[in-house]
């Protein structure tokens, strides 16, 4: 009797359990499949099943008699009286809601039977949760004081971690060793270039093998000079792609004046447009958003970046901030400099910002202010956290949305994504000079919307009327939200273009609007939009 009750259920903690676990079922941004699901309500449903076990300890002194077995028994039957229909009903509502998101973002919708996989997955995450507690509590006296006492100890050093004390971070020091293996050798069949135009080339200041696998797919993957050619309607130029990787410097500031000069070497400064990137947390550049820049102009620019951490930009986001800041600063800051110094009456040309998802961060630290922007900026999925994207949204003007903001009637910067990217020209109606900034961030994009502060705070996004490509019945509820939109980063980038964190061909109407060529039209974007069809690029539209 003794080890069965030891090993049942708590009353309460199920209850509680299985009600924020069918409160998970409710959609928010990406669909979900059972397995998926099943993750998301398992954690949940362990959740609430500690919260129930907290509060019967709490009010256990103000319980002066246990219920008699016969009392518990009738217990138990009413209770699953009542939480069986809370089940079935919260499944039937959620394949519904799921199949309807499924439509609404064009992927596939889950199947009943893989929907009802959510069951055993959910089970399954509360049984070993619950299990590992268990286990741990049934360990021997000093073994158990040992395990909680290093549990303790990796948890305090993961906030010390996550705090950002300058010089102070051991999980970073950890996983930077834990990643470096995967930043050797190459990713999908890159080679070495022979263009002197290329980092990592025979003429090249930097060695191929300093680059970080990142960086040596970013050199050998470039537009083909007929599709430059085809693209631009020009004749088509070589473009300029510079990389400098950890290999070559530790020190942000070096790698920034190695980039410098790399930039004179291949005489970027005389192209009319050198793009400033910020990368990824492991190094790697959005190759769709750089084609379409050097396909608008027939590859006559310079795109220049560089490494600043070996580990996955979820990873980064939490440990690299200080990082990735100073990686978007100082090599902007570097060749605006350089730029700048030019030769009074020498061509100069036009230094504009890109980055996305955690490179939209690093990016947006060289500037203070929009204001600041002197040639244009793009940025394409950014983080909740990043502070130019938070005080822009603040201080939107009344009446618009977080989703689709317009700020100082949309003077300097303006904000696209999805069906609206090809219209941010015109939208607002206003006047919109030169230099512009432009941020595409979709509805349906967790990586945007994700933040701590979900777990007890309904956010802009959920109060006000919903974008285009989500649901009307999303709805905010405290920590649940929070953890189904965690699960959604997971999968942000599995949905078609123009939904999620998939920005793709996008980037080219956004470039455009930015920093277009001499006399360019919309005729001439359909036309790059065609060759990257060609290509097996899905379009605005498709």
């Amino acid at each position: 009797m003794t080890e069965r009750r030891r090993w049942s259920l708590h009353p309460l903690g199920l209850a509680l359990g299985v009600g924020l676990a069918a409160v998970a079922c409710t959609p928010t941004l990406i669909p979900r499949t059972g397995f998926f699901q099943g993750l998301v309500s398992g954690v949940m449903l362990a959740a609430g099943y500690l919260l129930g076990v907290v509060v019967a300890l709490l009010a256990r002194p103000l319980v002066r008699r246990r219920p008699s077995p016969a009392l518990r028994g009738i217990g138990w039957v009413l209770l699953a009286m009542v939480l069986v229909p809370v089940v079935v009903q919260a499944l039937r509502y959620g394949y519904a809601e799921q199949v309807a998101q499924a439509a609404l973002l064009g992927v596939a919708p889950p199947t009943v039977p893989g929907w009802l996989l959510a069951v055993p997955v959910a089970a399954a995450v509360l049984a070993l949760l619950v299990g590992l507690v268990r286990g741990v509590r049934a360990l021997p006296r000093w073994p158990r004081r040992l395990v909680v006492g290093l549990g303790i100890v990796l948890v305090a050093l993961m906030a010390v971690s996550v705090a950002g004390i300058p010089g102070v971070n051991p999980a970073r020091t950890v996983l930077d060793r834990a990643f470096a293996a995967q930043d050797a050798g190459t990713f999908g069949g890159a080679t070495q270039p022979t263009s002197p135009q290329r980092s990592g080339s025979p003429a090249s200041l930097l060695t191929w093998e300093s680059l970080g696998r990142g960086g040596r797919t970013f050199v050998s993957d470039t537009p083909a000079p007929a599709a430059l050619a085809e693209a631009s309607g020009r004749p088509a130029v070589d473009p300029i792609r510079v990389y400098v990787g950890l290999g070559s410097s530790a020190d942000a500031t070096e790698r920034a004046r190695l980039a410098v000069e790399e930039l004179r070497r291949t005489g970027a400064f005389e192209r009319p447009v050198v793009a400033v990137l910020t990368t990824t947390g492991t190094g790697f550049v959005d190759a769709e958003a750089v084609d379409a820049l050097e396909l608008a102009w027939g590859g006559d620019t310079a795109v220049v970046t560089s490494q600043y951490s070996l580990m996955p930009s979820a990873l980064s986001l939490l440990l690299d901030g200080d990082r990735v800041a100073e990686a978007g600063r100082t090599m902007y800051d570097a060749v605006r400099a350089a730029v700048d110094a030019l030769p009074p009456g020498a061509p100069r040309p036009r230094v504009v910002v890109f980055g996305e998802s955690l490179g939209a961060v690093g990016s947006q630290a060289a500037f203070d202010s929009v204001d600041e922007v002197r040639d244009g900026a793009l940025w394409n999925g950014p983080p909740n956290s990043s502070p130019l994207w938070r005080s822009l949204l603040e201080r939107r003007d009344p009446a618009t949305p977080a989703v689709r903001p317009v700020v100082g009637n949309g003077e300097r910067v303006r904000f696209g994504g999805g069906s609206t990217t090809p219209f941010l020209t015109t939208s607002p109606p206003a006047p919109w000079p030169f230099p512009r900034a432009v941020y595409l961030q979709h509805p349906s994009d967790p990586v945007v919307w994700w933040s701590p502060r979900l777990v007890w705070e309904r956010p802009d996004w959920l109060a006000e009327p919903h974008g285009d490509d989500v649901l009307p019945g999303v709805r905010w509820f405290p920590l649940v939200t929070f953890w189904q939109v965690t699960m959604d980063m997971i999968r942000a980038q599995e949905v078609p273009f123009g939904h999620g964190h998939n920005y793709g061909p996008e980037s080219l109407d956004a470039w455009m609007d930015v920093v277009p060529p001499p006399g360019w039209t919309p005729a001439d974007t359909a036309r790059v939009h065609a060759v990257q069809e060609a290509a097996g690029l899905p379009t605005p539209g498709a």
